[in-house]
């Protein structure tokens, strides 16, 4: 019994060895770089793929101002966006280009999500350690519709997506409870980008003494537009799930694309969508601002 509960403590000792060599590579990999980049060239690619996130978005408010002036435009979301940019001389090139900064972006969040924002603590690390995990989901979920595109020629709709993937949830036991949970989730995420905006809470990520004097104020200002309008089509797509789940009717789903389009047929809905796509277009400014500033 003695020599059992021995090797039982030299077992928990090598675990428990093993588990700080873990924290301490994983709490090392930003020394090459700044911030949680594990070296400067995944740092520069995560800047040229925090362009290309804001040149995706630009565009998705572009095609949106084309839908709310009455033009039938494209697809008002990421894949819409993609088609644009691939129909481009050399456009193919150029999301390939994104494609890398994309992931690297991704990476460098995915990090940061691990180990991050060590100049902080508490519940207000594990916020932000907590919101650059779901940026990178969202990261790597916009690069992976630039290698289909490549791959394919086509990256997809996010409108057939989301009513496929309700349809396939409706299938489970549950199946409406989980798709109200989407809901729930797309709702949170709302409110938290709304609440990022309104409270300037991104700017703690930044060092805006790298940004020109001039463009300081304009830049924060672009932020808390881009945040807090691009939160109102995640609110309707929250509305869209939640009436699918309460209908069980798949068709009621949607994506970004989706989202806007229902907010241009409410009463003043041109307006609306018109608002909604200018603040996407301010993200994606805000974007190529963040590029040249982020500190994490």
């Amino acid at each position: 019994m003695a020599d059992g509960a021995e090797d039982s403590g030299r077992v928990g000792e090598e675990v428990e060895e093993a588990a700080r060599e873990v924290r301490s590579g994983l709490a090392g990999l930003g020394r090459g770089g700044e911030g949680e980049a594990p070296a400067r060239g995944v740092e520069l690619l995560g800047r040229v793929g925090l362009v290309g996130y804001g040149i995706v978005h630009l565009l998705v408010g572009v095609i949106a101002v084309q839908v709310a002036l009455g033009s039938r435009g494209g697809q008002a979301d990421q894949q819409g966006a993609l088609a644009t940019i691939a129909a481009e001389p050399l456009g193919l090139v150029l999301i390939g280009v994104i494609v890398v900064g994309l992931v690297a972006f991704g990476i460098w969040h995915g990090l940061a999500a691990l180990t991050g924002f060590r100049w902080t603590s508490g519940w207000d690390r594990t916020q932000k350690r907590i919101g650059s995990g779901a940026r990178a989901l969202a990261v790597f979920g916009v690069a992976a519709l630039g290698v289909r595109l490549l791959v394919t020629g086509s990256s997809g709709s996010s409108t057939g997506g989301s009513r496929q993937a309700t349809a396939d949830l409706l299938t489970l036991p549950a199946g409406r409870a989980l798709v109200g949970l989407v809901a729930l989730v797309v709702a949170i995420a709302a409110v938290a980008t709304c609440w990022t905006g309104v409270r300037r809470d991104f700017l703690e990520e930044l060092d805006r003494s790298r940004l020109p004097a001039w463009l300081r104020t304009p830049f924060v200002w672009v932020g808390v537009a881009g945040h807090a309008l691009r939160a109102v089509a995640f609110g309707v797509m929250a509305v869209l799930f939640a009436t699918a789940a309460s209908t069980a009717d798949p068709s009621r789903a949607g994506g970004i694309d989706a989202a806007l389009k229902t907010l241009a047929e409410q009463p003043f809905g041109p307006f609306l969508l018109f608002v909604v796509a200018v603040g996407f277009v301010a993200f994606g400014l805000y974007l190529f601002g963040e590029a040249r500033a982020r500190r994490i």
